[in-house]
């Protein structure tokens, strides 16, 4: 697994991903980085399913790849694993990632990012969702599919399971909790583009400061110009 996520990372490059290429698919909220973490300070990433804005299958793969890169960025010292919240509310077939591209994920998931991930919540499924479900569980492998947990508003079980997990004060009142931010992908930009600068810094990248346009609803419009680090390609 190791040989061949060196390979991945040689060829694919995550660390040289950078916000302003994959800020569309961001728009809309679909998936980013919590303000808020776990009882246990872990980062968690919240994805909305029903907010998909995009066709584009490689685009949003590199977008959920810059996430679990930028994630695993802000994990706190003593820290190495990220817990995902994933709000159903208007899922529907019709907004339904394809299923190439689902399954495209979940091996960039278990293959290049093995026990990354603590736990999944999928929160207020719908009944239609069952049918995708049935599908998408035969691409994950058991340890993968143990982390994934069921959380429906009105089973007092499941909901018990979520808070020990989550504080309610700092849950988004979608989740049933008490905190009333939205995501703003300005500001939201902003914080990539410094989160940016940070990665580079750490992967031996020299680049150019982005800077948020806000006519381009927080779109970076500045030139980076990278210097490849050949870390991933020297350990290979």
């Amino acid at each position: 697994m190791l040989e061949e996520t060196l390979k991945w990372r040689s060829t694919y490059k995550p660390e040289e991903i950078r916000w302003h290429e994959v800020a569309i698919e961001g728009e809309t909220g679909k998936a980013y980085r919590a303000n808020f973490h776990d009882r246990e300070g872990r980062t968690v990433l919240i994805m909305r399913p029903a907010k998909q804005n995009t066709s584009s299958h490689d685009n949003q793969l590199r977008h959920l790849v810059y996430l679990l890169e930028n994630a695993i960025l802000n994990l706190p010292e003593g820290q190495e694993r990220m817990l995902w919240l994933i709000d159903f509310t208007g899922w529907s077939l019709t907004n339904a990632v394809p299923v190439k591209t689902a399954r495209e994920a979940a091996n960039i998931l278990q293959n290049h990012y093995p026990e990354r991930l603590a736990a999944s919540f999928l929160y207020n499924p719908p009944r239609i969702f069952e049918a995708f479900w049935k599908i998408v569980k035969y691409f994950l492998d058991p340890k993968t599919f143990q982390k994934i947990q069921f959380v429906y508003p009105k089973n007092e079980a499941s909901i018990e399971l979520f808070h020990k997990y989550f504080d309610v004060e700092t849950l988004p009142v979608e989740f049933g909790g008490k905190n009333k931010i939205q995501y703003a992908h300005e500001e939201f930009s902003k914080l990539m583009l410094k989160d940016d600068i940070k990665s580079a810094s750490i992967w031996g990248l020299n680049e150019k400061p982005a800077q948020v346009d806000h006519a381009t609803n927080g779109h970076a419009t500045s030139e980076v110009a990278p210097e490849p680090s050949r870390v991933a390609a020297q350990a290979s």
